[in-house]
């Protein structure tokens, strides 16, 4: 199959051909981002293959499909940036890689929370200017906290047993679907709104649905226990980042790590260092100390990269062959609210 594969970076080309060796697809990469202006790179393909901040909308779908593609492979998990329903109505088929590396997700945000907890980038960045003062980097200890987890498919699923049995929280989780293997642990379900009202760590692991959309916004945030800490490693638009600005202003907020921010599509990814980043909520985000972002890099191991190319390569071959499409995606999953998975 003839794939143009948007928004590229080298490491995607190096898994991709890898993966690419078993199966001898054609892959043409461009590192243009997809979306309505940039559709006509994708003329004589039958096959894209994006990211998560690939755009495709009703508009980039029909450019799509004017130029006879009829396959969109997302080469990752979430799909709030397609339009489903357009797409089904286009006869296009979508695609995505339902679970990669859950591991490779859930031990970033426990190292997240972990930096952010005893405070080590600030620490690392002191030692290298030789200020080796330890004002202002207490810590606490993890062991008896309640840790909040919101979505326990796999990747919070194993955060929570994470939590729970290596660490000793005590671990509240909220979802639509309980996991028995974790109440089998002593893992207590409790509806959403009660679990961040009595948490003193949150950590998201939900997709974006309009009913996720800003879970934590200025009436959620304002029920936090003083002091909580709050990981981020799914989507940014989990998070109202004007509300948390607010909260982290009025010093409700004990600290807050994010991977993913709502409007990370037109920084992340990208070196940016030359730049003036016009971004101001983020710019502002950046200036709290107790604030640690990095650029959407959980998902960035070797064994993650390498399931990602071999199962997006693997449904574009069945696609090709006119087998059953193991991880399609239809217009029901529109408004689904299920967990991460």
């Amino acid at each position: 199959m003839r794939i143009a594969v948007f928004a590229t970076k080298a490491y995607d080309r190096r898994f991709l051909d890898l993966a690419n060796a078993g199966f001898g697809h054609e892959l043409r990469y461009f590192e243009p981002r997809l979306d309505g202006e940039t559709a006509g790179l994708a003329a004589g393909h039958d096959a894209v293959c994006v990211f998560v901040n690939d755009r495709l909308d009703a508009g980039t779908l029909e450019r799509l499909a004017a130029i006879g593609v009829r396959h969109v492979a997302l080469r990752c998990a979430g799909y709030n940036n397609v339009d489903l329903a357009a797409a089904g109505r286009l006869g296009i088929a979508v695609v995505h890689v339902p679970a990669y590396s859950p591991e490779a997700i859930s031990e970033f945000t426990i190292g997240l929370l972990l930096a952010l907890d005893r405070k080590i980038h600030r620490a690392w960045a002191r030692v290298r200017e030789n200020n080796f003062a330890l004002d202002g980097l207490i810590g606490r200890n993890l062991a008896g906290r309640t840790a909040g987890v919101i979505g326990t498919g796999r990747i919070g699923a194993l955060v929570a047993r994470t939590l729970r049995l290596g660490f000793g929280c005590e671990v509240l989780a909220s979802d639509i679907v309980e996991d028995p293997a974790l109440t089998a642990i002593g893992i207590r379900y409790v509806p959403r709104d009660a679990l961040i009202a009595s948490s003193d760590i949150v950590t998201l692991h939900c997709p974006l649905t309009p009913d996720t959309h800003h879970l934590l916004n200025a009436t959620s945030l304002a029920t936090l226990r003083p002091d909580t800490l709050i990981v981020n490693t799914s989507r940014g638009a989990l998070i109202d980042t004007a509300a948390l600005i607010q909260s982290l202003k009025a010093r409700r907020v004990g600290g807050v790590a994010l991977d993913v921010y709502e409007q990370e599509a037109d920084l992340f990814f990208e070196d940016l260092s030359d730049q003036i980043v016009e971004d101001d909520i983020f710019q502002r985000l950046l200036t709290f100390p107790n604030v640690l972002v990095t650029g959407h890099q959980a998902f960035l191991t070797e064994e993650a990269l390498t399931a990602i190319a071999t199962v997006t390569l693997q449904s574009l071959a069945d696609a090709e062959a006119g087998r059953p499409l193991a991880h399609a995606l239809g217009a029901d999953r529109i408004v689904r609210a299920g967990p991460a998975r």
